[in-house]
């Protein structure tokens, strides 16, 4: 449930309004520099304070409290903890089922004894812990593996400029926007994947759909490629490295690498956690009421999810890494 990958592994742990979040790797090979100060570029990423994202503040100080010794990782699993240092749990009380969240679903999962508080294990606070666990995964890919990510839509919009006028328009009506991110890399080898089940698009939405408000995964040409003909989508080679002409294929074919460009893109809904007043069901008066929801939430989770996409990736990719 908590567990991810078969030769690196994570699983993580943890609540938006707990004490920590934290993650236990498995797979880590032993010798490999790593110190808190290797966290710092990535988490900075996620982060919030540009316009759109949250007014929480966490510093996100990374401990490392196992599976490191004088600045080397020791190859027992490497355990990582985050402090929760800025909650507002009173902001949750008394709240119904709010729209498009899990409060209802986590509810009855688990008999009523889930952590409701910003939205508990279910919250996308937990997508630290993928973020720390990709600055592990990066560290052990081949040398000259290099990812490219970017917020490339916000509201329906690809024109980079009008971004901030599309976040401020949003925030001063009380609403959120959704938004899509691009992930690419570049340096893989041919090869890397397996067919069918553990195919390198199937291990890579697997991770993309657990980053809390992802909707949509697609790979190259994606759901353009419905639109076209064979004779337009086809990517001819051009040598014997396997280079093509055009990577419609987004660098995945039979499930495995080609040696091209992965693609991957990614589509984030609306932040569900909206300020205007809205009308749910609301199960202890037994009708639809009038709520607002309190608490800090970014206007587009997509600004903050681009690091998240990339970490997803990161990971699958040292799990499938070809010894």
């Amino acid at each position: 449930m908590n567990r991810f990958g078969e030769h690196f592994r994570i699983a993580l742990w943890g609540e938006s309004h707990g004490p920590q979040i934290g993650l236990v790797l498995d797979g880590v090979p032993a010798g490999m520099p790593l110190s808190e100060e290797d966290f710092a570029v990535d988490l900075a990423r996620r982060r919030a304070g540009a316009p759109g994202t949250t007014p929480r503040r966490e510093t996100d100080a990374p401990q490392l409290v196992s599976g490191v010794y004088r600045g080397y990782t020791t190859g027992a699993p490497l355990a990582i903890v985050f402090a929760n240092e800025n909650t507002r749990s009173q902001d949750y009380a008394d709240l119904p089922d709010r729209p498009s969240h899990a409060d209802r679903t986590a509810r009855e999962r688990f008999d009523g004894f889930n952590d409701p508080r910003g939205g508990g294990h279910f919250s996308g606070r937990l997508t630290l812990a993928l973020v720390a666990a990709s600055v592990v995964a990066k560290k052990m890919l081949p040398a000259g593996i290099g990812f490219t990510t970017a917020v490339t839509q916000i509201g329906g919009c690809g024109d980079s400029t009008r971004f901030d006028d599309i976040l401020h328009t949003a925030a001063a009506e009380g609403d959120s926007v959704g938004g899509v991110v691009e992930c690419r890399v570049e340096g893989l080898p041919m090869g890397w994947g397996e067919p069918f089940f553990d195919s390198v698009e199937s291990r890579i939405a697997h991770l993309l759909f657990a980053v809390p408000g992802i909707k949509g995964v697609e790979f190259g040409s994606g759901f353009a490629a419905a639109r076209m003909r064979g004779s337009e989508h086809n990517d001819p080679l051009l040598d014997a490295a396997g280079r093509t002409a055009t990577n419609h294929a987004g660098g995945i074919v039979g499930g495995l690498t080609n040696g091209n460009l992965l693609v991957v893109r990614t589509a984030f809904k609306p932040t569900a956690s909206i300020a205007r007043e809205q009308r749910s069901f609301d199960r202890t008066t037994g009708r639809i009421e009038s709520f607002t929801v309190g608490g800090r939430h970014d206007v587009c989770i997509a600004l903050r999810g681009a690091v998240a996409v990339e970490a997803a990736v990161a990971i699958v990719l040292a799990d499938l890494m070809k010894p």
